[in-house]
């Protein structure tokens, strides 16, 4: 997908407003689509005629539906990671504090998202979606490793590292969407608790 300059939206110029738009009723119909039937499912006639534009400007801005559908769900985790920083910089949380705000921003974005996100739980066409959620997961886990400093972090490849906690984090999802008795705040607490001490940071 061709990345444009954000500005609160997947694709958003803040340039020129004509592309702000579409991308506006790109994200709009993308969204309203997905949350019905899965996105491998979508076309992108059917995507570009929701959006009311030729597919000529769809292939302008990316490149697949799914693309689409994963760069309008990774901005929303942004949104929530630039919330997480922006308590870090206040300061007055302690680490076990940010680490569950940053745990409830995650499962508040998947109920946004709901629809989407059960659509992919068992359609291995659809599994790019998931498959995008643990990337997210591990490139945030690499950075947060490579930022400050963490009293117990194992003297251990981080990629493999990151690899585990995404993997672990994206099942811990799937099995709260699989199981209807199973709450967002019981899938919070299990992340919370499982989370390793240096990341809570209090070293023990």
């Amino acid at each position: 997908m061709q990345r444009q300059p954000q500005e609160g939206g997947a694709l958003s110029n803040r340039i020129d407003p004509r592309i702000t738009r579409t991308t506006r009723a790109f994200e709009e119909a993308i969204v309203d689509l997905a949350g019905r039937r899965p996105v491998s499912q979508i076309t992108i006639g059917e995507l570009a005629d929701r959006a009311g534009v030729t597919r000529a400007t769809f292939y302008n801005h990316c490149n697949s539906p799914l693309d689409l559908l994963i760069q309008v769900l990774h901005d929303d985790l942004e949104r929530g990671h630039r919330r997480e920083a922006e308590h870090r910089a206040q300061g007055g949380y302690s680490a076990h504090e940010l680490l569950r705000m940053s745990t409830a921003e995650v499962a508040d974005h998947v109920e946004r998202y709901l629809p989407i996100y059960r659509h992919a739980l068992d359609d291995p066409a659809d599994s790019g979606v998931y498959d995008a959620l643990v990337r997210h997961f591990s490139d945030y886990a690499l950075t947060f490793m490579a930022d400050g400093d963490h009293p117990g972090l194992p003297e251990a490849n981080r990629r493999m590292i990151a690899q585990f906690m995404a993997h672990g984090f994206a099942g811990a999802i799937r099995a709260w969407l699989k199981d209807p008795d199973v709450t967002k705040d019981d899938m919070v607490d299990a992340a919370v608790a499982c989370a390793p001490a240096w990341w809570a940071g209090d070293g023990s």
